[in-house]
This record gives structure tokens, sequence and C-alpha cells, in this order.
């Protein structure tokens, strides 16, 4: 069995072929996306987040709005850009969420991603220290971590307006069980044993910011078998969660092909990404027999106790609903995965 859930980056252009034309459209349909994957028995709804670009910005309310309407899925994102964080009201806002949703919350963060502007994190009021934004986004990090552990910290006033609980106060609401459910995006093998360290899932994507010349998915398999042994080494008693995201198109109608038909010849691509090499893994698209031959060869994915559907959220509700159900029925079952 694999859990199997959906990434969006809920892209939104007022371009008449789009589905998704304003951002209250990515927002409804987001929503609206994740009722209809549990309805068809996916397992998770995730979410891209990227600031300053028309895409899904702000985490929180979609997934407390997905918490309220579904009562099953797995709800998560997939990354928080943490330079961009105030880990304590971060922390703030999971816990809410988290406790609206029933503690289905998988949060996944990271360093985050290139940018639409430039150093826009300083946008939002965070000066990293000799301009070491990576740094910072752990530093951040492990506040966050700290918070969601829920120890009192904060001295109470000794005249409250309302009266406290006995010794140093916690940020509220604090919802039990959510710093297990951490999931950090790595793109390189070092980054995550890193990980691994510090106790958290690992979510990684169809980017991995090194090359060693392998096939994505071997090099893949690699980083994770690295955060497992890390995990290992670090004592922890949890088992913990991988997950991989790929682009898997099932071609069964005449729209399919249409669509994704010329993906067919799909390939790794190896590129460069703010300086360095890197390498990102195919698109699958096929009739649904030959993909279950193909992703029956992908190393990373059987390695991953969770698989997140990268869809194309522009099509719309319906189609990407149908995409979902395609890959559960006709792909998933083959391989072992339902």
């Amino acid at each position: 069995m694999k859990n199997i859930g959906f990434l969006s980056f809920g892209h939104w252009t007022p371009s008449p072929h789009s589905q998704t034309r304003t951002a209250a459209d990515a927002l409804h349909q987001a929503i609206d996306l994740a009722v209809a994957a549990e309805e068809l028995g996916a397992d998770g709804a995730y979410y891209r987040v990227h600031h300053f670009a028309r895409q899904l910005a702000s985490p929180f309310p979609l997934l407390a709005a997905v918490g309220a309407r579904t009562s099953r899925i797995e709800i998560g994102t997939g990354v928080i850009d943490m330079r961009y964080e105030n880990p304590l009201y971060m922390a703030e806002d999971a816990g809410a969420s988290d406790l609206i949703a029933d503690g289905r919350l998988q949060l996944g963060i990271s360093r985050g991603s290139p940018e639409q502007v430039i150093e826009g994190y300083r946008h939002f009021g965070f000066d990293p220290l000799d301009g070491d934004h990576a740094t910072m986004a752990r530093e951040h990090t492990a506040v966050f971590l700290r918070m969601l552990e829920g120890e009192g910290f904060a001295e109470p006033n000794p005249r409250p307006m309302f009266p406290n609980p006995p010794g140093l106060l916690r940020v509220e609401p604090h919802s039990e069980g959510l710093r297990d459910r951490i999931w950090w995006g790595a793109a390189t093998r070092a980054t995550a044993e890193w990980t691994a360290e510090q106790g958290m899932n690992l979510m990684s994507s169809t980017l991995l910011t090194e090359d060693t010349g392998v096939p994505f998915h071997q090099l893949q398999a690699e980083q994770i078998q690295r955060f497992r042994d890390a995990w290992q080494a670090a004592g922890h008693t949890r088992t913990p969660r991988v997950s991989v995201s790929r682009s898997i198109m099932p071609l069964v109608s005449e729209l399919d092909h249409a669509y994704f038909g010329t993906e067919r010849r799909s390939t790794d691509q190896v590129g460069m990404l703010e300086g360095g090499k890197a390498r990102f893994g195919k698109t699958y698209a096929a009739e649904p027999d030959v993909l279950v031959k193909q992703l029956a060869e992908d190393e990373a994915v059987a390695a991953a106790d969770t698989l997140l559907l990268t869809v194309p959220n522009q099509l719309g509700v319906d189609y990407n609903a149908q995409l979902i159900d395609n890959v559960l029925t006709l792909v998933a079952p083959e391989l072992g995965w339902r």
C-alpha cells in the first residue's frame, strides 16, 4: 500500500484558455479538488506555496478551509519557504489549522525555491545575517519546531487580563502530535541526512540540485536511503515518512492525448539552477499499461511511502479529479499501491 495524494501549485492566469483565471478561482478550486479527491479515495491534498507569484501563497487559511470541508485525507504543503516565516506566528496558525482538521496536517517546509523577486524575504521583514538566507531558514525552522513541542517559555504577566495556567506559557493553540508531522523539502543527499537528524520527515520532489550522472530516480533513491540511515543513526524511535512527487498522466481520453501526448518522449533533464547543476525528473505520460511498466522501474517511487501527483490545476477541477481517479483505478492497483 502507498499513500497517494495530489500536489497543486495553484497557478492562475487571466488567459481565456485557463480554467483558473483569478486568485479566487485558484483558492476555491483548491478546496473543491480536495473534496473530490477524498471522495475518489485519494489520501492527501498538498499545496505549493510561492510568494509574489500568481500561485497559492498563504497556506493556513486554505488548509483550514480544506480541513473544514473534508474528514479523512491528509492536508499539507509542499513546501512553505521558511525564509519568509515568523515561527511563533506560524506555530499559532499551524496549530489552529491542525485542530480544525482534527490532526490531519502534514506540513512540508524548506529553504524555498528560486523566487519571483530579488530577496523577497526582506520585504517580509527578515534580513539574514551576512546575507546567509539558507541559515536563516534553518534558524526559523528550529524555533518553529520548538514551539510545536509545546513547552512553556514565556514569563506570565503577574496581573494578566485572563487567568493563566501555572508555569511558563507557550503559544496557543497547541496541537499535540503536529511536531511529528513536519516534513523538510530536501534537494540534496546531504540535506536529506540533515533532515533525519532534525527528526523531520523527508519530502523530495522531481528536482535535485546535484547530479552524479545516474538517472534521476536512482539518485533520489540514494537520497532516500541516506535519509533512513541517518534517521536510524540519530536514534529516533518513531518510523519516518518519505514522499516523492511525480507528474503522471494516464493517456485515456482524446483530451488526455491532446494535452499530454507529446510528453511520451519526456526524459530526465540536467541544467543549471542558482549557479549549480540540477537534475530534473521526467513526466510520465502514456497509456495505463505502459505507465505500470515504467513506474515499476522507478526506484524512488518504490522506496517512498507517499506519492504526490503534481496536477495541472489550470485545467480545472473536473479534469484533475478524473486524472487522479485514472491513477487510482487504472495504475495504482496494478503496482500493488492499492
